[in-house]
C-alpha cells in the first residue's frame, strides 16, 4: 500500500464510525408524509451505503478483527446477513405503500442496533488490539470503498438529490454521498452533540426518534 495513501486515509475505525453517522442521518430524513419518489430515492439511497460498508467490513476490516477476537466477528456477520434480508424486503415494497414505511422502520431499527455493538465492542477492541495497523486498514477500505461505489455514484448522487429537495438539503445530501465515496469523514459538532449515542437512539421510541435533529 503506497504510504502517501497510508497517511491520508482515515483510520479503519473512524471511517466505519463516519460511515455509521452518515447512513443514521440519511435515516432520520425520512419522513413518513413524504412523497413516494422522495421515499424511495433516499431508500435506495441508505441500501446502497449499507452494502458498500458490508462489503468493506467483510472483506477486510473483520478478516483482520478475526485474528484478535473471532467471537466478535462471528457476532456480526449474522447482523449483516439480517440487515441483506431487510434491504431485499425494503426494495420489494412499492414506495406509496405503508409496507415500505415499515419495512424501512425495521431496517433503521437493525442498523442502529448493529451500529450500538460495533461501537460499544468491536471498534473499541481494534483500537486496543490494532492500534499501528488501523491506518493501513482503512486505506486499505476506502481504496475498496472507492472500487465499489465509483461505478454507482452517479446513481447515488441522482438519489440524494430527489431525496433532500430543496437547496440547503439537496447540498447536505450531496455532502453526505460524496463524502462517502470518497470515504471522508464529515466532521459535525453541534449535530454530533445534538444526537444521542448509537445505543441511545436504539431505545428511543419510534415518535421520538422523529423529532432528533440530523
Amino acid at each position: 500500500m503506497n504510504r502517501l495513501a497510508v497517511q491520508l486515509a482515515p483510520g479503519a475505525t473512524r471511517l466505519i464510525r463516519s460511515d455509521h453517522s452518515k447512513v443514521l442521518a440519511l435515516f432520520h430524513r425520512y419522513r413518513l408524509d413524504a412523497p413516494p419518489r422522495r421515499k424511495q430515492a433516499l431508500a435506495e439511497t441508505i441500501c446502497l451505503m449499507l452494502e458498500v460498508h458490508a462489503r468493506i467490513e467483510e472483506e477486510i476490516f473483520y478478516p483482520a478483527m478475526r485474528r484478535v477476537d473471532p467471537d466478535l466477528v462471528d457476532k456480526s456477520l449474522p447482523e449483516h446477513n439480517e440487515m441483506r434480508r431487510l434491504i431485499m424486503r425494503l426494495r420489494e415494497t412499492p414506495p406509496h405503500d405503508l409496507t415500505h414505511d415499515a419495512a424501512l422502520m425495521a431496517l433503521m431499527r437493525d442498523v442502529m442496533r448493529h451500529v450500538a455493538d460495533e461501537e460499544t465492542m468491536l471498534l473499541p477492541e481494534a483500537e486496543r488490539a490494532l492500534p499501528d495497523q488501523l491506518d493501513e486498514i482503512g486505506a486499505r477500505m476506502m481504496k475498496r470503498r472507492m472500487e465499489l461505489a465509483l461505478p454507482r455514484s452517479g446513481e447515488l448522487a441522482r438519489n440524494g438529490l430527489r431525496a433532500l429537495p430543496g437547496s440547503v438539503f439537496a447540498v447536505t445530501g450531496a455532502l453526505v454521498v460524496g463524502a462517502f465515496v470518497a470515504g471522508l469523514a464529515l466532521t459535525r459538532p453541534r449535530a454530533a452533540a445534538a444526537l444521542p449515542s448509537p445505543r441511545k437512539l436504539a431505545k428511543l421510541p419510534g415518535r421520538l426518534r422523529a423529532r432528533l435533529p440530523v
